[in-house]
């Protein structure tokens, strides 16, 4: 495997310029950047939260900007060796896959709340026995650095999915890398306002792993002996075509909703 030949597109001028003048490879890169959003909000309030064992707000904020930066240092590392691991078959069936499973797994906690719950009461129980009975050490990096080291870890484990949903969208790594690191900047910027939004709309979230499934599917439909490829633009189609009756399904709800109360 040459290395320089994996992340030759990043380098590629040309490439960059044909990205950035085509109208169908921005409707993809605003596909990444509503995916990010809607599948990434809960994990950024999480990182947020690492911060606030820093002393005061600037150490904060300086935290979450070098986890920022980290976070597209791993972004182009990954998606690198993405391009080429997802051209074998092997992959795109595993990534196929695991995509399946988040989407059932995000369904049936939904019909099975409780269960859920307590499973994630059992997870939360084990990590604090677990911390309860590591031994005091010696640290030698600070507490700001440990911060930081700590939200680069939580960015590698949350961006996973993000990174194989957006290689089965697009093969383009410049794509996938700009609608990353836009959606990765979008997402920390106004995450607050995402929450807002999917409070108003709580819609939206089971329509994020619909998406999932969708792409999941996608894959599938890419492997021997199917080799059916949904084209781009006809999967951004879809992609917006879902969050539109996502969004109207939601009033036409709240309507009827009302009209009950009247």
């Amino acid at each position: 495997m040459n290395i320089l030949k994996m992340y030759a597109p990043f380098f590629d001028g040309n490439n960059w310029l044909h990205v950035l003048t085509s109208s169908n490879d921005w409707v993809i890169i605003l596909t990444l950047i509503l995916m990010e959003c809607l599948l990434s909000v809960d994990n950024a309030v999480v990182l947020a939260a690492q911060t606030q064992v820093l002393p005061n707000k600037s150490e904060q904020r300086k935290s979450l900007v070098y986890g920022l930066w980290g976070a597209y240092l791993f972004r182009f590392i990954v998606i690198g060796i993405g391009t080429y691991l997802i051209n074998f078959w092997e992959i795109k069936l595993l990534g196929s896959i695991y995509l399946f499973y988040l989407c059932i797994k995000f369904f049936y906690d939904q019909r099975h709340p409780q269960q859920a719950a307590e499973h994630e009461k059992e997870k939360k129980a084990e990590r604090a026995a677990h911390h309860k009975n590591k031994k005091p050490k010696k640290h030698v990096l600070s507490l700001f650095w440990r911060t930081v080291v700590s939200i680069e870890a939580m960015d590698i484990v949350f961006s996973i999915d993000s990174v194989l949903a957006a290689l089965a969208v697009s093969d383009n790594p410049v794509v996938v890398l700009i609608g990353g690191m836009i959606g990765i900047l979008c997402m920390r910027g106004v995450a607050e306002i995402i929450i807002k939004l999917m409070d108003i709309i709580p819609e939206l979230q089971p329509m994020a792993y619909v998406l999932i499934g969708i792409i999941a599917l996608k894959l599938l439909l890419e492997l021997p002996p199917f080799n059916i490829e949904i084209p781009n633009a006809a999967f951004a189609a879809i992609v917006f075509s879902v969050l539109g009756l996502t969004i109207a399904f939601h009033f036409v709800r709240v309507k009827k909703h009302g009209q009950k109360h009247l």
